[in-house]
């Protein structure tokens, strides 16, 4: 991507270096859990976090660790997520204007280890989530080393696109759509609130084309290569890749945030056509996704 002279976001915390206490033991289940959000790039954890910590799953205070000494790809991908959330929010500044509303940015904090939230505690484990509680991402920068190691995806694009798809649940929670998903998926068993999750991620992913369609429109940001880059990173961070990779088989029913061809699909939707109204995943039937 091209970011030679973009501005930084303002809305940057930089909580590097502290840490939000020991995070106590989740099971087996609570692992499985929150190492799939990680490996699925995140969500709202709005619910997954407050369920947790109210039963006492996660707690400590903030203690800045004095000694800590970020590298230089550290600071330098640091100044690169600054970047990429002010070009985020350029982009919906501009389409909330178009649209007769006004868009107010999230805060994105940048966290080593473990971090305390809105919506509770967690670890670097939990990857890039959106809180909702307090309108804020967070993300630990080692999540991209991570995602090379695990999956195989890097790239600055590969990169951008985890960011602009949390920002993606900020415009929802905006617009009212993720409040509204949530109070849907609190009503309906496991299986069925899965299936809304899906929907919320498959436009969050839609979200994050459209930011990167209007970015390159605006500031000539994209390179050769890049598109290609997102759209690989998109097919290997559906449920069914995920759990083949991980156990050999798939299990549709625990699918919450889509396939891969689905996430790819909406992505690409985004990209080609940078028109927000045709980001509609919760009309369709969920098999036509």
């Amino acid at each position: 991507m091209r970011l030679t002279g973009r501005r930084t976001s303002s809305n940057v915390d930089d909580r590097r270096g502290s840490s939000a206490g020991k995070a106590a033991s989740l099971g087996i289940g609570g692992t499985i859990v929150i190492g799939l959000i990680m490996l699925l790039m995140g969500g709202d954890l709005s619910s997954v976090l407050q369920m947790v910590t109210s039963g006492g799953g996660l707690t400590g205070q903030t203690e800045v660790a004095s000694d800590y000494q970020p590298t230089a790809e550290e600071e330098e991908l640091a100044t690169f997520a600054s970047q990429i959330l002010a070009g985020t929010e350029d982009v919906w500044t501009s389409i909330f204007k178009e649209n007769g509303l006004t868009y107010q940015p999230p805060k994105l904090v940048l966290f080593t280890n473990a971090v305390k939230s809105g919506c509770g505690n967690a670890s670097s484990s939990s990857g890039p989530f959106y809180c909702s509680a307090d309108q804020t991402v967070y993300i630990d920068l080692s999540f991209f080393s991570s995602m090379k190691k695990t999956i195989g995806a890097d790239g600055d694009f590969a990169y951008a696109y985890v960011i602009a798809h949390e920002v993606g649940h900020h415009v929802q929670y905006l617009l009212g759509t993720l409040t509204e998903a949530h109070q849907q998926m609190s009503r309906l068993s496991e299986k069925e609130a899965n299936k809304i999750s899906v929907r919320l991620e498959l436009q969050a992913d839609f979200y994050a084309g459209i930011w990167a369609y209007h970015d390159n429109k605006m500031f000539n940001s994209l390179e050769d290569g890049d598109i290609d880059e997102g759209l690989a990173v998109a097919s290997k961070i559906g449920d069914d890749y995920l759990q083949k990779k991980a156990q050999g088989y798939e299990v549709p029913e625990s699918f919450n945030h889509g396939r891969s061809a689905q996430r790819k699909a909406w992505l690409k939707k985004g990209l080609t056509t940078g028109d927000p109204s045709k980001g509609d995943t919760f009309s369709p039937a969920y098999e036509d996704l």
